[in-house]
């Protein structure tokens, strides 16, 4: 299993707009220790890092499931919903989806995730 730790980061919509425009016209280069992955909002995160989805991600990079099909009794889920789940996961970079054939094996990016959060609690 991969001992990788992804960054996670909260940063709105318009801010993460900002962000990457910035980067774009050079303005802005990111730091090594800066979140690779952002959601919108708290709500967003709680949402797809929920414990079930958590309890999803431990179960795919310890026990490789071959396929969608293969991993769906391992965590007791029905396969559409399964499928709607990895394809927002994937979505947001957390899990890698890899044709195999006729079937699609989720992949686990990381084994551990730090969750970063800013609030500009200072400006308030």
């Amino acid at each position: 299993m991969s001992t990788k730790t992804i960054k996670v980061g909260i940063l709105s919509w318009e801010k993460y707009q900002e962000r990457t425009l910035a980067i774009a016209r050079g303005e802005f280069k990111p730091r090594a220790g800066d979140p690779k992955i952002y959601f919108p909002s708290l709500k967003a995160a709680g949402e797809i890092l929920s414990e079930k989805n958590l309890e999803l991600l431990r179960v795919i990079a310890t026990r490789k499931p071959g396929s969608i099909s293969e991993l769906a009794p391992m965590v007791h889920r029905a396969q559409p919903n399964l499928t709607r789940t990895l394809r927002k996961m994937e979505q947001y970079g957390l899990i890698e989806m890899v044709p195999e054939g006729r079937a699609v094996r989720p992949v686990a990016k990381a084994a551990k995730l730090h969750v970063e959060a800013d609030f500009n609690l200072a400006a308030a």
